[in-house]
């Protein structure tokens, strides 16, 4: 598959849950890089039920979900043979067990996009030593070719180049293996090794209003200490993974867990802005989502339904140069001045032709008022809209809107304009 198609695909997706589960889920207090040792012993999920993952993810509306394969602390979600430190060496299952078998077949079942995480990174008493970059390399194409090859077609593999800075990688080889196994296969890495995913440079949730999708330079790591200059302009699409609680892992921390406001922001500032939003929960000990994560993700759900499945009652978009309009359909009704609820709009949702390429650099949105309507007043100023660009303002009856791009690279075409009242 070309590799743009796929990554205009990777856009149509939009919303993930990250399911970040492993040796930490047994150890509450961890953190990342604490050098604290977690002997795969306790490591004993009793309930597990990678099915009560995925139905809730796509009750949440949610496309793709993505598992923590191996962490920075090396533990194996699978019996791999490259280590000793997996789920075989482990009480569950009476070392039997496989995380990402049944997390690949639950994906599956509900018809949700299947990705991988994988940290090449590891560190503690159970790190496997190297004396050469070479083996080190063997081992890292060893481990993801049993992920490749094991668990039918992956449509995501997601690398976390975090704490990995030390070492260089044959990155052709890797990439030249990744792509034998998974032909069709998107990746979330380091734009030098092959154009796939960007990271949109924080862990909060949030993409800027101006974001392109043909980038120069990239945050990559969280330990970086500077953005990454490329050696050209890529395309790249980007994702804000984030968490709903203050911890990847499942913690003692449940008073952390963020509001409804506060996830449907996270929500129109990335999906509404141009990238994929990818929110983690995190199963628990018992290999369960803990009920008041589920609450609050399901409401969640709920709300983007609630707000942007059924637009408010306009006509498709006719365009005259640079400007783009919409009318209300009951404009002509005698009643149309006396206000009505249904007929109030705080949000025009607009989409760009990605075709060829996101050409739009910058937009004015403009409402024509319920009884001067004649007259019309500036109520957006925008940047780029790409695959989705979701535009909030005070609430007006408008009869008509007016979207006028007012500076471009290119030709453009903007194939949607929608507008919504959004409680």
């Amino acid at each position: 598959m070309n590799e743009r198609k796929k990554q205009l695909e990777f856009l149509d997706w939009e919303f993930g849950i990250f399911f970040h589960f492993g040796i930490r889920s047994f150890y509450p207090g961890h953190k990342d890089w604490d050098g604290l040792d977690m002997p795969p012993e306790k490591f004993n999920p009793e309930e597990l039920d990678c099915e009560q993952w995925i139905r809730v993810a796509k009750s949440a509306g949610a496309t793709y979900a993505i598992l923590t394969c191996k962490h920075h602390d090396g533990f194996a979600l699978w019996p791999s043979k490259y280590s000793r430190y997996s789920v075989a060496n482990t009480p569950w299952k009476n070392g039997r067990g496989d995380v990402v078998r049944e997390f690949t077949n639950a994906c599956r079942k509900y018809g949700l996009k299947v990705g991988l995480y994988y940290s090449p990174a590891q560190w503690g008493k159970y790190a496997i030593p190297f004396s050469t970059g070479k083996e080190y390399d063997d081992y890292f194409i060893g481990q993801i070719g049993e992920l490749l090859t094991n668990y039918g077609k992956i449509d995501y593999l997601w690398f976390d180049g975090c704490g990995s800075e030390g070492h260089e990688y044959d990155r052709a080889r890797i990439v030249s293996e990744i792509s034998r196994m998974q032909p069709e296969i998107l990746t979330f890495c380091d734009p030098e090794w092959t154009p796939g995913v960007r990271w949109i440079g924080n862990e909060d949730g949030y993409a800027s209003l101006d974001n392109p999708l043909v980038v120069s330079s990239v945050d990559f790591s969280e330990l970086a200490t500077e953005e990454q200059r490329l050696d050209k302009a890529v395309f790249l699409p980007s994702e804000c993974d984030c968490r709903i609680r203050d911890t990847w892992f499942y913690d003692d921390n449940e008073n952390t867990i963020k509001s409804l406001d506060e996830l449907f922001g996270m929500y129109e500032m990335s999906v509404g802005h141009g990238s994929n939003f990818l929110l983690d929960i995190g199963p628990d000990y018992r290999g369960l989502l803990p009920e008041a994560d589920v609450a609050r993700v399901l409401e969640l759900g709920d709300k983007i339904r609630r707000s942007f499945s059924v637009p408010l009652n306009y006509t498709e978009p006719s365009k005259c140069g640079d400007t783009y309009t919409i009318v209300h359909k009951e404009l002509d009704r005698e009643d149309w001045k006396i206000p009505e609820k249904s007929r109030l709009s705080n949000c025009l949702v607009i989409k760009e032709d990605l075709t060829n390429a996101q050409s739009v650099t910058s937009f004015r949105i403009y409402g024509y008022l319920p009884t001067y309507q004649k007259k019309k007043v500036l109520l957006f100023e925008g940047h780029t809209v790409g695959h989705k660009v979701i535009c909030r303002f005070g609430a007006i009856r408008s009869s008509k809107f007016e979207v006028e791009v007012t500076g471009h690279n290119g030709p453009y075409s903007l194939t949607e304009i929608k507008a919504f009242y959004i409680e």
